[in-house]
C-alpha cells in the first residue's frame, strides 16, 4: 500500500493465512523466480525499483532516531494523572519515518477517567505549539482499562495491535494483549509480543491529583469533558474542517475511548487494500498463464 518493501520474516508474520516455514519459503522463491515479486538484498517488493529499498533503509534509520525521542516523551507522559500505559503507534511503530514524521502515541488510562486524563494531557499539548514541539506529542488514540478490547476487528486494526511499541506500563499492556487475542485470527503467524514496557512508577503529584478526583465530582467532570470534547469534534466534522494533512477532522468518542473516526480513514483504506489484492492476484494469474 505504501511502496514499503518487506523482509522475508515480515512477509511471513503478517500473512493472513497460516503456513509452514518450508511451504512459505518455496512459495516465496517461486514468485521471485517468476518476477511476480522482486528481491533487493534482504527486501522484497512488488515493484522492480531498487530505490524503494533505499528509501526504506533511510526511513528505518530516521525511525531509530525518533524512537529514542519517543521513549523519552512516553516516560514524561505517563506521569500525567490516570495514565496507565503508553505505546508508540502510527508509522513510527512500523519502523518508518521521514523528516516530517510525527510521534504518535496510543494511551491507556484508568477505567472511567479517560476524559480527565485526556484533558490534562491536551492542555499541556497546547503549550507545545508555543515552542514548535507539537509533532512530538501526537496523542490521538485513547482507551481505558474498562474496555481494552479494540471495537473494530479487521486486518487494519489487527496490524495496529500487533505493531504498537509499549514503552510504559508493562502490566497494562499484558492485559491489553490478552483482551485483543482476536488479532491472531487475522495474523495467525504473528505472536503477540510480551510487553516490553517499563513498569509503572509512583509519583506523589500524580497520586495527589488522582486522590482529589477519585470521587463523584471526578466522575461528573470526566463525563462533562467527554460531552464538551465530543460536541466540539462533531462541529468540526460537520463544518468539514481540515487538519494539517488536508483531511477532514473527525473523532469517535465514548466513555471508554477517544480515537480517529474509522469512517474517515480506516474503512476506505481497507477497501483500497482488498481491491489491490484482487488486482494483484488477477495480474499474477495472467502472467503465469502466458
Amino acid at each position: 500500500m505504501w511502496d514499503y518493501p518487506l523482509t522475508r520474516g515480515e512477509i511471513y508474520l503478517f500473512l493472513e493465512n497460516k503456513y509452514g516455514q518450508n511451504d512459505f519459503d518455496e512459495a516465496l522463491l517461486y514468485i521471485t523466480d517468476n518476477k511476480l515479486v522482486f528481491r533487493f538484498d534482504k527486501f522484497y517488493s512488488l515493484k522492480n525499483d531498487y530505490m524503494i529499498a533505499v528509501r526504506r533503509i533511510k526511513g528505518n534509520k530516521k525511525a531509530a532516531e525518533l524512537i529514542i525521542k519517543a521513549k523519552e516523551v512516553g516516560a514524561f507522559l505517563v506521569k500525567f494523572p490516570y495514565v496507565r500505559g503508553i505505546a508508540i503507534s502510527g508509522s513510527l511503530s512500523k519502523n518508518c519515518a521521514d523528516d516530517n514524521s510525527d510521534i504518535d502515541f496510543f494511551i491507556i488510562t484508568e477505567a472511567n477517567r479517560l476524559w480527565l486524563a485526556r484533558t490534562f494531557m491536551h492542555l499541556f499539548k497546547k503549550l507545545t505549539f508555543l515552542v514548535g514541539k507539537q509533532h512530538n506529542y501526537c496523542m490521538n488514540y485513547f482507551i481505558d482499562e474498562a474496555q481494552l478490547q479494540i471495537v473494530e476487528k479487521n486486518i487494519y486494526t489487527a496490524i495496529e495491535v500487533a505493531t504498537i511499541i509499549p514503552v510504559e506500563g508493562d502490566a497494562t499492556f499484558e492485559n491489553f494483549y490478552k483482551a485483543n487475542a482476536w488479532s491472531s485470527d487475522f495474523l495467525p503467524n504473528k505472536c503477540m509480543r510480551l510487553a516490553i514496557a517499563n513498569p509503572l512508577k509512583k509519583h506523589w503529584y500524580k497520586s495527589l491529583v488522582e486522590m482529589l478526583f477519585n470521587n463523584r465530582f471526578g466522575s461528573w467532570l470526566d463525563n462533562t469533558f467527554m460531552r464538551i470534547t465530543a460536541g466540539r469534534w462533531n462541529k468540526k466534522t460537520e463544518q468539514k474542517k481540515l487538519n494539517m494533512r488536508g483531511t477532514v477532522m473527525s473523532m469517535a468518542a465514548s466513555k471508554h475511548f477517544a480515537k480517529p473516526s474509522p469512517e474517515n480513514f480506516q474503512r476506505k483504506l481497507i477497501e483500497r487494500y482488498r481491491l489491490k489484492v484482487s488486482m494483484l492476484l488477477q495480474e499474477s494469474e495472467e502472467r503465469l498463464a502466458q
